[in-house]
Formats: structure tokens, sequence, C-alpha cells
């Protein structure tokens, strides 16, 4: 009996911000277009199912910020700068590029696309399986688990480190059912959590070290030391478990695809009507990264 292979889930917007940094504007389709975004964030897709064959590949996407996270943070997600008008159009253009690979393009309008690589990653679990969820965010960590692997995107486009329990461990000092606790009390920059005052990462994970929880470490507080510490787990407990819910990926009924193959004949096709002819004959040639 044949292993059944993972399901790769993409966090589709991380990607494109990612690539679109990463490679110069000038690469352009047959109508002067930018096509960086698009191009750099199928070789990676493409490098990955290279390597590891999944059964299917899932790109998830949503708005930038859930209606319910920036309600009960207002800053929470506040200094991201807007989508370049360069990368805006290639946004648009991904769903139907990437669908003509035979991959599946999944939406949420209420969440975030890490909510939705969380829920397939849960979903593909319960039904058997295993998970690649291949991110450049951080917040994808507490996933990890014994059959669900974060494929973290390293600076650029140049490949990924695989992040499971042990190394999620290494990295912050806890397990990953422990991150958003981590993310509440060290705080998220990227997404405008300043978490606890005069806490850093050291001292976030000593904390759930000793305590195992952000609520036990809260109600622990006149215990802690030095006193800055503690007078942030007393001043701060209700915004601290503000940001812990705020991290705290959801999780949504979704549908698993069939196992597809990719289709580097119609990804092939879809590559030359958008002018893109090199990497439409590295497609027809190849069937490997682009």
């Amino acid at each position: 009996m044949t292993e059944r292979r993972p399901l790769l889930v993409v966090d589709a917007p991380s990607l494109l911000y990612r690539a679109f940094f990463a490679l110069p504007t000038t690469i352009t389709d047959a109508s002067g277009r930018p096509v960086n975004a698009l191009l750099g964030a199928l070789n990676m897709i493409m490098r990955v199912v290279a390597d590891r064959g999944p059964r299917a590949v899932v790109l998830a996407s949503g708005p930038d910020a859930a209606d319910y996270r920036a309600e009960a943070y207002p800053p929470y997600h506040g200094e991201r700068p807007p989508v370049p008008d360069d990368l805006a159009p290639q946004f648009d253009a991904a769903p139907e590029f990437f669908e003509s690979l035979g991959w599946f393009w999944a939406y949420t309008p209420d969440l975030e696309a890490d909510d939705l690589l969380h829920s397939y990653a849960v979903a593909e679990e319960a039904d058997g399986g295993s998970a690649l969820l291949l991110t450049g965010d951080r917040d994808l960590f507490q996933c990890a688990s014994d059959r669900t692997t974060v494929l973290y995107v390293k600076t650029g486009t140049k490949g990924v480190e695989d992040v499971d329990p042990a190394e999620v461990r290494r990295r912050y000092g806890v397990p990953p059912e422990l991150v958003p606790d981590f993310i509440a009390l060290r705080g998220d920059p990227s997404d405008g959590l300043p978490g606890g005052k005069g806490i850093g990462e050291k001292t976030a994970a000593d904390l759930l070290k000793r305590h195992e929880s952000l609520e036990a470490a809260l109600a622990a507080w006149s215990r802690e030391r030095p006193a800055r510490v503690a007078g942030a787990l007393r001043d701060q407990a209700d915004e601290l478990r503000t940001f812990k819910d705020i991290a705290t990926l959801r999780t949504i009924e979704v549908e698993l695809p069939p196992d597809t193959d990719t289709d580097f004949e119609s990804g092939a096709r879809a590559a030359r009507e958008r002018g893109m002819e090199q990497l439409a004959g590295r497609l027809e040639r190849s069937g490997g990264p682009a």
C-alpha cells in the first residue's frame, strides 16, 4: 500500500508579496505589465512540488486583516503599507493563473489566509493525512505537529526551512500550542502587536516554560521579578489576552481537494497567453521549477 502524499497548502498573499519584492518589476508580460510576483510565487511553489510530490496544491487567500481582529485591537496591521500599484493586478490575476496548473484557490472573506492554512491542516490530519504549509509567516508555527510541517520561506525566494514541533521549541523555547501565548507576551511588530512592556523573547519563553500558559503567568504576576515584568502582567492582563486571541488561528470548515497532479501543459498555455514565453517553454520542457 503506497503512503498517502501530503497536501500542500500555500499562503498566497505571503508568497506573492515576497516574490514581488524579491524580483524586479521589469519582468513583464506581452503588454508590459509586471508579472514578477506571479513568476516568483510560481517558482517557489514548483520547487516544493518537485521536491515533495504533494497529492494536491491549495492556495489560500483572504483579507489582510480580519474585521474581528482589527476591531479587537485597531492598531493590528495598522502600519502595513497599501498594496503596491504593480502588485494589485497580479493579486487579481493569481486565482485564474494558478488554477490553470490544476491547483485549487481557496478564499475566505471573513478571516485571513493563515486561518485557511490552519483549517486545511486540521482537516487533512482528521482525514488521516499530512500537510505541508508553505508560508513566510511565523504565526503558522502554531500549526506544526507530527503530521503538519511548516515550510518557512527564507528571505527573498531562496528555498524553505522545515519547521516541525522540535524546530519550534528550538527557535522559541515553547511548543507549537503555546505560540499564540508567546506572541502575546513577546509581541509581533509585523502584525502591530506590542506584547508586554519590557517582555522580550527570552522572558516570554521563560514565563511560559515555568507557568505553561499565558493565563497561568497572569495569575502569578505578584511572584514575578523584576518589577517591570510583574507590572506588565498585572497592568496589561486584558490586553495580553486580546493579543493571544488575535494570534490564535481560527478553524473553519473546508472541503479537502481530491488528489490532483500539477498540469504543466495547461500551465504552459496560461503562461503563453500572458506573454510569458520563457516560463511556458520551461514548463513544457521540464515540468519542473520555472
